[in-house]
């Protein structure tokens, strides 16, 4: 039952999604204006789907519903409105990024289930590291329990903050492999206080980021269909930089 719910693979005809990887730090303002470049050239049929994995230089974003009072150093890091929804989050080094950009009209225009596919998603790329990823009412991402910081304790290890134009998904999903965990003192993450943050390898899974995105791949193939492996950055990268 659980997998006809979560599905969400291509129920029209189409290319597979592109998979591409950026290897070192990718600006986070270079980065939005190329997912704004391929989004408008997915809704307009001039481009395929595409799955972008990356890593930002350290800073937080804004999503929507940010409030002031959630961001506690305003000195720390750069501070990007990201046009997405949510609240505060941190992105850094050692933290997966996955912009995830499909036209929910060939698959299911449906945002709320899309949400859903996206947390279990993450939830089974963390299986693959015997790590049992959890949703909460009322939050979206991905939680775990820690028991040894108390019997309710629990802490987010992956955020999900997604925006629909034309039903073309941008933005997308954020998992901590590896990233300093102290850098998100200067929030309160996605406005949720109380729960602390967590990593694969602050759990105890020495985890790289190559097997990290090897999981996220398998798991996304079980949810959202085959996609096309490719090497290197998206061209939209170089046009907005020549552009900038």
């Amino acid at each position: 039952m659980l997998n006809s719910l979560i599905s969400f693979a291509p129920q029209q005809p189409g290319q597979a999604p592109e998979w591409r990887v950026s290897r070192g730090l990718v600006p986070y303002p270079a980065a939005v204006a190329a997912m704004e470049v391929r989004a408008a050239a997915i809704a307009d049929g001039r481009a395929p789907e595409m799955v972008w994995l990356l890593e930002h230089p350290p800073l937080y974003t804004a999503g929507t519903s940010a409030t002031d009072a959630d961001l506690l150093d305003v000195s720390r890091f750069p501070v990007f409105p990201a046009g997405r929804g949510g609240q505060y989050t941190y992105h850094g080094p050692g933290q997966r990024i996955a912009y995830v950009l499909l036209d929910l009209k060939r698959r299911r225009p449906d945002a709320r289930a899309f949400i859903a596919a996206l947390e279990e998603w993450l939830i089974r790329a963390l299986a693959a590291f015997s790590v049992d990823g959890q949703r909460r009412p009322g939050r979206v991402g991905v939680w775990v329990r820690r028991p040894e910081k108390g019997r309710e304790a629990e802490d987010k290890i992956a955020a999900i903050g997604v925006r629909l134009r034309r039903w073309v998904s941008f933005h997308g999903i954020s998992l901590n492999v590896e990233p300093d965990l102290g850098h998100y003192s200067g929030i309160v993450p996605c406005g949720v206080r109380g729960p602390g943050v967590t990593s694969l390898v602050d759990l105890g899974r020495p985890v790289g980021m190559d097997e990290a995105d090897f999981a996220l791949l398998t798991a996304f193939r079980e949810i959202f269909g085959d996609v096309t492996p490719l090497e290197g950055d998206p061209p939209e990268l170089a046009e907005v930089a020549l552009q900038a």
